[in-house]
């Protein structure tokens, strides 16, 4: 009886569906982290500029992007446009607020795969006190047993999120930006 027991398990635990690996964790590598965005100037030119602060972490299941997520912090203060003027009034209650809103946070719910190495992420962009429900186009780039490789790309309407005086500068009235972000396995 004893052995028909055994084999009895055998039989079960191979006919049982295999477990799928567990999604790894990632912490984003803040060197190799880049948030680059352009605007319109009145239609003269497009400024540039960057956020040179970002952290997070990331969840990354390459065999079911719906177990993975994203949460990612950016330093308001650390906004760069090569311009001094331009940046303490983007950081004044006018625009971004950094001194009363520090942080710009951006955290998913959900991820979906696209094609083979692309998808979208969509989830909750807080900034200056307003949280919308965005979505971004991503590339997985390149990943190893170390560390991963990510873009996305999107474009955001400042005044969803109050800052009404944009158009008044003669700015926007949509932001393109795009995000490069390399992370470290833990």
């Amino acid at each position: 009886m004893n052995k028909y027991l055994k084999t009895l398990a055998v039989v079960a635990a191979l006919a049982l569906p295999h477990t799928a690996i567990a999604a790894d964790n990632y912490d984003i590598d803040a060197s190799h982290a880049w948030l680059n965005f352009t605007v319109s100037h009145a239609g003269w030119s497009t400024a540039q500029g960057q956020f040179r602060a970002l952290s997070g972490d990331i969840v990354f299941d390459q065999d079911d992007l719906s177990k993975s997520s994203v949460r990612v912090e950016i330093s308001a203060a650390s906004l760069d446009t090569n311009h001094e003027a331009r940046d303490k009034h983007l950081s004044s209650p006018d625009f971004f607020n950094s001194a009363e809103f520090p942080k710009i946070t951006f955290e998913s719910t959900s991820v979906a795969k696209t094609g083979d190495n692309t998808g979208t992420i969509t989830g909750e962009l807080s900034m200056i006190g307003v949280s919308k429900t965005v979505t971004f186009d991503v590339v997985f780039n390149k990943g190893d047993d170390k560390k991963v490789g990510f873009s996305a790309t999107g474009e955001l309407t400042p005044a969803d999120f109050g800052m009404n005086k944009v158009a008044g500068f003669g700015m926007g009235p949509n932001v393109q930006f795009t995000i490069d972000i390399e992370a470290q396995k833990r």
